[in-house]
């Protein structure tokens, strides 16, 4: 067989798997959990209650209030993207214990949200539950957190508003980034109808960032936060969570740390550069003749 017909069926075969992906994406993407609309939503020792939230006809957006004792505020806690807000509605509690209500929601397809999925319609309903948050809560007393998927999204949200804080809890610099890892040959730019692109979003962040990720994470790489930490290294603090893989992060006692002096705290605290070495420059010792 020549080179040109290795060549030719080199181009053939990236350009079906191209085409698949585009059509397909959501398929390989997502792993959204239906649920029934009659399914009950139970947690031990949680104070919950479900809403709907109306989009438009055929579009309703499903999620979950937790709340806490004596609340200071509220987290917009933006999930992964598996399964549904059933499973994940156990990790409020580690916000709860903090004196923070929890707002929880399941994405288009996602649990018992309806209507089709898109990068946009993602975006705009992230932001729209954020709005009508706002209205009932100051914004300096709403935490916007995303985990994996959630983490584009969140960034997204805190970029367009003033909250308290953002934390991103194994963020990726951009889905494409990610995802190119696996595909190295098929030209995502023009491929992914789900760029997320995080790098892009957090140079818009004003607020205080957290960004906490585990240094053993296969699926979103710990340098995806390195990356990020330097695009507002003024605003960003990095909790490396030693050996914390993706799906596994709230076994860690240093993540369960790090969150509690996140949570605990006003934000970023302010250096003073007059009482500490942070301006002291070493001087260059001349060289003996």
């Amino acid at each position: 067989m020549s080179y040109i017909s290795i060549l030719i069926i080199l181009i053939s075969v990236i350009a079906f798997v191209s085409i698949v992906l585009y059509f397909f994406q959501e398929r390989f993407l997502f792993h959204p959990e239906k649920l029934p609309n009659d399914f009950k939503f139970q947690y031990e020792n949680q104070e919950v209650k479900e809403y709907n939230l109306e989009i438009k006809e055929g579009v309703i957006i499903n999620g979950l209030h937790f709340k806490a004792k004596n609340s200071k505020g509220v987290v917009y806690y933006l999930k992964g993207n598996s399964k549904s807000i059933k499973g994940w509605g156990k990790f409020a509690v580690d916000f709860t214990l903090h004196g923070y209500d929890v707002i929880m929601i399941d994405y288009r397809g996602f649990g018992k949200s309806t209507g089709k999925m898109s990068q946009q319609s993602m975006k705009d309903d992230a932001l729209l539950v954020y709005d009508k948050l706002k209205k009932v809560v100051k914004e300096e007393n709403i935490i916007v957190y995303g985990r994996s998927l959630g983490t584009g999204l969140a960034t997204k949200v805190a970029s367009m508003n003033n909250p308290k804080m953002l934390i991103l809890a194994c963020p990726y610099f951009s889905m494409t980034k990610n995802i190119k890892r696996y595909l190295p040959f098929i030209p995502l730019g023009l491929v992914m109808r789900y760029q997320m692109p995080t790098y892009k979003w957090i140079k818009y962040v004003d607020c205080p960032i957290k960004i906490i990720h585990g240094t053993n994470d296969k699926v979103i790489r710990f340098k995806s936060s390195l990356r990020l930490s330097k695009m507002r290294p003024n605003l960003t603090r990095l909790y490396p969570i030693i050996d914390g893989g993706h799906k596994n992060l709230h076994n860690f006692e240093s993540y369960h740390r790090a969150l509690k002096e996140v949570l605990d705290s006003d934000g970023i605290t302010a250096i003073d550069r007059e009482n500490t070495s942070i301006d002291f420059v070493r001087s260059k010792r001349k060289a003996k003749k």
